[in-house]
């Protein structure tokens, strides 16, 4: 029996304007695909990543008078190459494909993921008149997306391997350098004004151990931003990835020892570049990712 063709969507995540931020494809499943299928599809889309969900409790009857119950979604994610237990940018962009959708009636979703569960919340921007604006002369809701992750620790890394960074890094200076539970290295450079003018050298990058290395530094005292950040991962299929919910999910740990807070307005700066706002509950350790989304195509897979 032919397979149902696949609607996807594609979301430019932590941005409010098409074409910035982190494009992620989002695909919602009314059948089972194997794995071959879901990894040949990310591959053909060929974006840093592409969600998958599935479908795990019904969505309540639009005229149901009864109490509402937390819709649950399964998610999956692919770069280009591989499956990755975590992605903030497309759990973003999934959130705001059903947050748009008539799947949805509440404000609050479940993800079942390999992270275990991860919740997206509706979150209305301003009061009530400041939640509407006008697009193709219809209005429409302005609203964030907050994200509840896990915190991703670090441990101290091998300062013998700084020289083989900095070379990475095009010869940068590096000031400390981490390695999160996520395998990725974290190095801090001398200021967010260096990390914005890196030139990365990817070959080099992909000698390097780990899965990706995340570069960031102090913002400037005259911007409205708390730290900088860029992520490089030449080995999962892309160089840079324009805005990265995971690497968020360690960053505040480090900035918030070093300037004692646990709010954080971030700016990634890659070339799309992207913005989060951040809470560190350091108690449960836990994350909270605030971002906007576009939807910038839709279509079917036909295959």
């Amino acid at each position: 029996m032919a397979k149902k063709p696949v609607k996807y969507t594609i979301v430019d995540a932590f941005t409010e304007s098409a074409f910035k931020g982190n494009p992620a494809a989002v695909c919602l499943l009314e059948e089972e695909r194997d794995d071959d299928w879901l990894q040949a599809l990310a591959m053909e889309f060929n974006i840093s990543q592409t969600g998958y969900l599935t479908r795990i409790t019904e969505p309540e009857p639009l005229d149901s008078s009864a109490t509402i119950s937390t819709p649950k979604f399964g998610l999956r994610w692919f770069t280009p190459v591989k499956e990755v237990n975590l992605c903030g940018h497309a759990t973003l962009a999934a959130a705001h494909l059903l947050f748009t959708s008539s799947l949805m009636k509440g404000n609050l979703i479940e993800f079942i993921t390999l992270s275990g569960v991860l919740t997206a919340r509706k979150v209305m921007e301003g009061d009530k008149s400041d939640a509407l604006k006008c697009e193709n002369g219809e209005a429409q809701e302005r609203f964030y997306i907050e994200l509840d992750f896990p915190t991703v620790p670090m441990v101290e890394y091998n300062s013998a391997d700084v020289a083989s960074i900095s070379k990475a890094l095009n010869g940068a200076s590096v000031i400390d350098i981490k390695m999160t539970e996520k395998d990725d290295i974290l190095a801090v450079l001398p200021s967010g004004k260096t990390v914005v003018d890196i030139e990365p050298q990817f070959d080099e990058i992909r000698k390097l151990p780990g899965r990706g290395l995340i570069i960031t530094g102090l913002a400037p005292p005259d911007s409205e931003f708390d730290f900088i950040s860029r992520f490089f991962c030449p080995k999962y299929g892309f160089n840079e990835d324009p805005v990265c919910g995971s690497a968020h999910c360690c960053l505040p740990l480090y900035w918030g020892q070093k300037l004692g807070k646990c709010d954080f307005l971030a700016y990634q700066a890659s070339p799309r570049s992207g913005i989060l706002n951040i809470h560190l509950d350091e108690q449960n350790q836990r994350v909270l990712l605030r971002g906007k989304a576009v939807t910038i195509m839709e279509g079917c897979v036909l295959v």
